[in-house]
């Protein structure tokens, strides 16, 4: 019976790793801390809070921040606004890349070249905020659902990240064979690529997605109205601002005389709230965020 061979470590070997184990036990630490000591203290009372007695566990346990988010509908608002930006967003954005990818990756394709380099072009250098604004307003896209959707709706490193995969993992005699057999363009974009785009697929829409729900500065530079406001910037108002509206909140008289102590709750708990969604949907596509990363990160 064959035996596994084992190489005996150096003391210098032991200290590297030791280095290294203690180096990523930090990071981790610092990583880890700031989320345990925000949900902690979502669950924690606002006395415990305002005194600094949570460090890692709750303190005095309470669902009273959870409670007041439940009763604040402007948070479930923009929650829904952002389920609307994020899903229709990315969605089209990722339609958009890959419609712009798939031919620049065609070798075949006249203007390619030109294509490229107007692409790296636009993505180094841009107009600035003023005209970026002065365009959104000419179209009539303020203060409406588009202006959250369309202006973001192309992301140029997508575009070339999609075109590295494309020319790495798609065969140019799949696509010789399928115009033998009579398949269109179109038809070995939508029956063939797509179907061995998994990977790079699920990475573009990953990133559009958590893109579109964190952004929240398109939303304030160009929206009025409150009740197109994502989640973001309502947690933007609650958290930077500290200003809540408590006009669509039915409070006690007594949940009124502490509603300074129920804001600093709110805060943490809308924080959690915020994050699910995201955490929910990354374990899905993870399995092919790396595969899809270093494919599509491989040069031409």
């Amino acid at each position: 019976m064959n035996q596994a061979i084992r190489i005996r470590e150096t003391w210098e070997d032991r200290l590297l790793l030791t280095f290294i184990y203690i180096a990523l036990g930090i990071i981790t630490i610092a990583v880890a801390y700031p989320i345990i000591y925000i949900i902690s203290s979502s669950f924690s009372s606002s006395f415990a809070v305002l005194g600094g007695k949570v460090w890692l566990l709750p303190v005095e346990p309470t669902l009273y921040g959870y409670a007041a988010v439940f009763q604040y509908q402007q948070i479930w608002k923009g929650y829904l606004n952002s389920i609307l930006y994020t899903g229709a967003g990315s969605t089209l954005s990722v339609m958009l890349t890959i419609m712009m990818a798939y031919p620049i990756s065609r070798k075949t394709f006249v203007g390619r070249n030109i294509l490229v380099w107007l692409l790296l072009f636009a993505m180094l250098f841009s107009g600035g905020l003023i005209p970026y604004y002065l365009v959104i307003r000419n179209l009539h896209l303020l203060n409406t659902v588009w202006a959250m959707i369309l202006p973001g709706a192309l992301s140029i490193f997508s575009v070339i990240v999609a075109k590295s995969f494309f020319q790495s993992s798609i065969p140019n005699d799949l696509y010789e064979a399928a115009q033998i057999d009579g398949c269109s363009d179109t038809g070995f974009l939508i029956r063939v690529v797509l179907f061995l785009s998994k990977p790079v697929i699920a990475v573009l829409f990953l990133w559009s997605a958590v893109g579109n729900w964190n952004s929240y500065f398109n939303a304030l530079i160009f929206l009025n109205d409150a009740s197109l406001y994502p989640l973001q910037l309502v947690l933007r108002e609650i958290l930077v601002n500290n200003n809540v509206n408590t006009s669509s909140m039915s409070l006690s008289a007594e949940q009124l005389k502490h509603f300074e102590d129920m804001k600093t709750l709110l805060k943490y708990s809308v924080i959690v709230i915020s994050s699910i969604p995201v955490l929910i949907l990354y374990p899905f596509i993870q399995k092919y965020f790396v595969k899809g990363v270093m494919v599509g990160a491989i040069k031409e």
